[in-house]
């Protein structure tokens, strides 16, 4: 039913969405208390923080350390790592974010693997005007959001310390290397589209 939001609409009203998730899930698959949503074959280490509305689908691996708040759904089979922290994001399966990651206010696909210290930046902090725009068939497209950080498409690999900008957009199974800078503004190629440009 959310389908025809674009991805920040959906995100900037990501805690009434999970809350309508979490309003359609079976108690016998879930524990739910306090807006968190926690699927029985799920595991949350002591220590990580998680704020509802969440919800951890089956298999998901929250780690000792990690922190969970404003809004998140998370697919199956996803691990968030020690010092890492979501804010208003919907991760599809079998996604990871390693350790000391900061993905906020984004749409991740499946089988995404965020490297240690990468992260997603949700606020265009440099700048006068905050609103964030994003880069769509080489023209900048205003979103009307201050918070908004990327879409990352299936099966994307982010390397370690690498920095995804505000308004990123990723086309499925790109690769940013490690300590590498992905803006908006700048177009963003598959893997190998280099070598044909």
């Amino acid at each position: 039913q959310w389908a025809e939001l674009d991805p920040w609409a959906l995100t900037s009203q990501s805690a009434k969405v999970v809350r309508e998730m979490i309003s359609t899930l079976s108690v016998r698959d879930f524990t739910i208390k306090n807006e968190v949503a926690v699927h029985r074959d799920a595991t949350v280490e002591p220590g990580a923080i998680i704020k509802g509305p969440i919800v951890l689908s089956a298999g998901c691996f929250i780690a000792a350390g990690a922190y969970l708040r404003g809004g998140n759904w998370l697919g199956e089979n996803c691990t968030i790592g020690p010092g890492s922290e979501v804010k208003s994001s919907f991760i599809f399966p079998g996604s990871k974010l390693a350790h000391f990651n900061f993905v906020g206010d984004s749409i991740i696909g499946s089988d995404v693997n965020l490297e240690a210290g990468s992260i997603v930046c949700n606020y265009r902090n440099e700048r006068e005007i905050k609103e964030i725009r994003v880069r769509m068939n080489r023209r900048l497209h205003s979103t009307g959001c201050e918070k908004f950080g990327a879409v990352i498409g299936d099966n994307c690999r982010i390397g370690a310390n690498a920095v995804i900008a505000p308004g990123a957009l990723l086309i499925p199974g790109m690769f940013l290397g490690r300590t590498q800078l992905c803006d908006q503004e700048l177009e963003v190629l598959p893997r190998g589209a280099e070598e044909n440009a």
